[in-house]
């Protein structure tokens, strides 16, 4: 019967699969790194020789030392990391994120000089290779080096890896850098020098090779992204600054070398240097935004279009200049104070501007200093010089006045004074009652003389329409006697036209019967010549006849010219011709005059009338007899 110890070979073959790793590494010192994986060695002891110890202060190894050893193992696969001399720790690769970066602290190597806080970068390739590292006299501690987004192989037996966001500096910010390591400041400076070519402080050794100092930094970082030593640089965001339109603004720097003044002899209240230099720039900033570090500059915006100052309690302008501005209180000549209202309006020119800042170290100043003392004073004198009342009623002169002395004043301060504007004026109220009244009793004096005024002037009126009124009815009754008289002397010229016409017409009658009779007669004679040569006998009778009748009414007609007279008997023709055609000689409607009374026309007509029956009697009288 076969035993179960006869087959320990494959118990123990079967172990050996299982264990292998464990087997091979006891028997062979086989050690498999992975891919993601690195090995950090750690020798437990030496076999041979006593000079394999660390030096003191040493924690890794470098040369086969006990120890932490400075080399890793890659992945791969390694023999003779006998598991009794060699500990093998799997350690990750160290990753930095996008958007990071890692800051290394080393724990092993020389001393960092006295007065510097961070180590020196040396040659190491990207701190993957600590025995050159420590062999390039790589430092303990941490590190001015810094390795960036990426996938790295870090003994952390010696580095310690420290994540770090990337620094942004945001749309209108400005990033004000402070160093935290370099050379101290230079005696009587507020901030380093200014180096380049360390790309934004990026580079931070090659801003010490340069000599950088420690502490604040004149340049400024602008909007971006930047892979900024967070252990060696500080970074403050700012706003930018800005000028408003209708400002400039002066630069006063507090760093850089002293300048020479560049105003000239005649100007001796403080320093205006070139652009770069300690002291007030002579060239103000236009409007725009500015990288401006405002620990090492200042910038005084300075107004450049005109600007108004209030004295006034109820009224302050946008500026915020005369905020402390009040009403101004004087006390006239004769003991009453009053109060008064002032408005100035001064304009700074651009090119005077760092004078003013020179002069006094702000806008506000200026006011403060210069225009609250000068006006109120001024006005306090002029009142002084005069009554209330005449203040009152000269408030145009003392404006002129105070306009011309403030302006003399300012011009000697690089300041235009535009004008100056008295406004309200508030006297005491005990004063104001006093003059209320009179006043009142003036204007109601003033009331009753107008009144009495307007009496006489309403009498002298009503008399004056009285006689027009009189007036109106003498001229009616003057209008209508001449219309009367017009009308009249129109009647007689139409009735004298008409008789005139009349005459004509029967002279006219008077003549073409005249012509009729005596073509009639001709006619006759001819026709009594033809009926006589006809009939010779009837004829010459007939004709003798009709001359005798013709002759005798040529002397009957003849007979009543002489006898009425020619003119007589033209009107007597004329009257029987009116007979005959019923002509009328007197219109039916008659012009009389005024009140119903006949006028002169009537009579005329009716005297007109008798001539004419008169002369027809006359013509029928010689007939009579």
């Amino acid at each position: 019967m076969t035993s179960i110890l006869d087959y320990w070979w494959i118990f123990l073959l079967v172990l050996s699969i299982v264990l292998y790793k464990f087997v091979l590494r006891v028997f062979f010192g086989m050690v498999i790194v992975p891919e993601d994986k690195i090995g950090l060695v750690t020798k437990k002891f030496v076999l041979f020789g006593s000079d394999k110890s660390l030096p003191d202060g040493r924690i890794i190894a470098t040369k086969g030392e006990a120890g932490y050893q400075a080399q890793t193992l890659a992945p791969g696969l390694y023999w003779g990391k006998w598991i009794w001399q060699y500990a093998i720790d799997m350690s990750p690769f160290t990753i930095i994120p996008e958007g990071k970066i890692g800051l290394v602290l080393s724990k092993d190597g020389k001393e960092i000089p006295t007065g510097r806080i961070l180590a020196r970068k040396v040659a190491s390739d990207n701190f993957q290779d600590a025995t050159a590292f420590l062999d390039n006299g790589g430092q303990k501690g941490r590190q001015t080096a810094f390795i960036t987004t990426g996938s790295y192989r870090i003994n952390t037996f010696l580095f310690e890896i420290v994540m770090a966001d990337q620094i942004k500096i945001f749309e209108n910010m400005v990033g004000i850098v402070t160093a935290l390591d370099g050379e101290p400041i230079p005696q009587g400076q507020i901030a380093g020098k200014y180096v380049e070519q360390h790309n934004n402080f990026q580079d931070f050794d090659k801003f010490l090779d340069e000599g950088g100092n420690r502490g604040l930094q004149p340049q400024v970082m602008l909007a971006g992204s930047y892979y900024i030593n967070s252990w060696a640089i500080q970074i403050e965001q700012t706003p930018m600054t800005d000028v408003p339109i209708g400002y400039v603004g002066v630069v006063i720097s507090y760093i850089g070398e002293d300048g020479q003044d560049v105003t000239g002899e005649h100007f001796k209240h403080g320093n205006i240097v070139s652009k770069g230099q300690r002291g007030v720039w002579m060239e103000p900033l236009g409007p725009g935004k500015y990288a401006l570090n405002k620990y090492t500059t200042k910038l005084e915006p300075v107004p450049t279009t005109n600007l108004v100052l209030n004295w006034a309690d109820a009224r302050s302008e946008s500026h915020n200049l005369d905020h402390n501005l009040s009403t101004i209180t004087v006390r006239s000549r004769d003991g009453f104070p009053f109060n008064l209202d002032v408005s100035q309006i001064i304009h700074v020119p651009a090119n005077e501007a760092p004078k003013v800042i020179a002069r006094f170290g702000s806008m506000t100043n200026l006011v403060s200093q210069v225009l609250e003392p000068t006006i109120g004073n001024y006005f306090r004198n002029s009142a002084q010089e005069s009554d209330v009342i005449s203040f009152l009623s000269t408030r145009k002169e003392r404006q002129e006045s105070a306009r011309n002395h403030i302006k003399v004043v300012l011009d000697e301060y690089n300041v235009n004074a535009v004008d100056t504007l008295i406004g309200d004026i508030v006297p005491p109220d005990s004063l104001m009652k006093t003059l209320t009244d009179r006043k009142i009793a003036e204007e109601e004096q003033k009331t009753y003389q107008t009144q009495k005024m307007a009496q006489e002037q309403r009498q002298g009126m009503e008399k004056e329409t009285a006689i027009a009124d009189m007036q109106k009815e003498i001229v009616r009754a003057s209008q209508s006697v001449e219309i009367a008289q017009r009308t009249a002397d129109a009647t007689v010229k139409k009735a004298e036209g008409d008789a005139t016409s009349l005459k004509l017409n029967v002279n006219a009658e008077a003549e073409a019967t005249k012509a009729r009779a005596g073509a009639q007669a001709e006619a006759t004679k001819l026709n009594a010549s033809a009926e006589a040569e006809k009939i010779s006998k009837t004829g010459l009778a007939e004709a003798e006849k009709i001359m005798a009748i013709g002759k005798s009414t040529a002397e009957a007609y003849q007979l009543q010219v002489s006898a009425m007279g020619g003119d007589n008997f033209t009107k007597y023709k004329i009257t029987e011709e009116i007979g005959k055609g019923n002509i009328k000689v007197i219109p039916d409607v008659l012009i009389s005059g005024t009140n119903g009374s006949e006028g002169g026309i009537s009579g005329l007509l009716g005297m007109k009338l008798m001539e004419m029956m008169d002369a027809k009697n006359d013509s029928e009288t010689p007939k009579k007899k």
